[in-house]
């Protein structure tokens, strides 16, 4: 068992850095890490946010990948202009990966709508480390692996259009536009990401409301991903949800608005491959607060 699941391990990596291949990192909860993979969304929500999630994906399994993300954003005073602020750690097995990235939109409101439509460009770098070279594998000099590399820095830039109401929304994103070489011959890099996200808001009754989103992520070498996934709100308090990723998982999450400023939530997923029978599932934490600083209060709770 023990060999067998090095070899998964060995698997996971080696299809995580193929050219054809890399993908982002998935998150049960989407809907609360839009700024990472879409600009536009800087200062959407009309004040100071900062938002954490933490995923250990298929708990159990040697070199299993961990993610943390962290965002944070806001309006300036005269709203149409949003910043924000990005940053992710992703580690599968020996790979190690630091993405820092800050935000711009700006925003277009509509007379007689309460539509905007928002633009948003995002530029940052993506910090590498990796012990390839430390792994025993049976070919010598695999070139699947890269080879071992101390804080390589790949600088990126992307950009996304976000159009939202009160009841709905979608947006449409590339976080990152540069296919820069890992290897520095192109045999590992890092590879372009099409994001759509749309959704809304429906109310079934004075007590409950449903909010269905979905993700769609593409990229050039590996199928269409699709996060499909229904939160049922209960009094703007408790949040019930469901989600599939196609022909990938099946999960749920929960959370709870403490306060009209901060969210906590947990999630869990499993995997429908067959990796499933070598993993305890996923797990996700989510800790997200709103900073009011003008007299007007906060509309609670956020949707999206």
């Amino acid at each position: 068992m023990k060999n067998l699941k090095q070899i998964l391990a060995t698997l996971i990596l080696v299809i995580t850095f193929q050219s054809v291949a890399q993908q982002e990192a998935h998150f049960t909860q989407y809907m609360d890490n839009t700024l990472f993979v879409n600009p536009a969304y800087a200062g959407s929500r009309g004040m100071l946010n900062a938002t954490a999630i933490h995923r250990e994906q298929w708990v159990g399994l040697e070199g299993r990948p961990r993610s943390t993300t962290f965002s944070l954003h806001s309006p300036l005073s005269f709203d149409n202009v949003g910043l924000g602020l990005t940053a992710v750690n992703d580690i599968v097995g020996p790979i190690q990966q630091t993405m820092v990235y800050g935000d711009f939109s700006y925003t277009l409101k509509f007379k007689n709508s309460k539509g905007k439509l928002a633009f948003g460009l995002k530029g940052g770098i993506n910090i590498i480390n990796s012990r390839t070279d430390q792994l025993t594998t049976s070919q010598v000099n695999d070139p699947n692996l890269l080879a071992a590399a101390r804080n390589q820095i790949l600088p990126n830039f992307g950009g996304g259009v976000y159009y939202h109401t009160p009841k709905w929304f979608v947006g449409l994103s590339t976080p990152k536009l540069l296919e820069g070489s890992t290897d520095g011959t192109g045999s590992a890099r890092e590879q372009r990401h099409y994001f759509l996200i749309g959704g809304g808001v429906l109310k079934l009754n004075n007590a409950w409301k449903l909010r269905p989103t979905t993700q769609l992520k593409y990229t050039v070498g590996s199928p269409l991903s699709i996060d499909l996934s229904a939160a049922f709100i209960y009094k703007k308090k408790l949040w019930l949800g469901i989600m599939h990723r196609w022909a990938d998982s099946f999960g749920g999450f929960v959370q709870y608005q403490i306060s009209p400023q901060f969210k906590a939530g947990m999630a869990y997923d499993q995997t429908m491959t067959e990796l499933s029978g070598y993993n305890a599932g996923t797990y996700e934490v989510l800790l997200s607060y709103d900073f009011v600083f003008k007299k007007k209060g906060i509309r609670s709770p956020r949707y999206f």
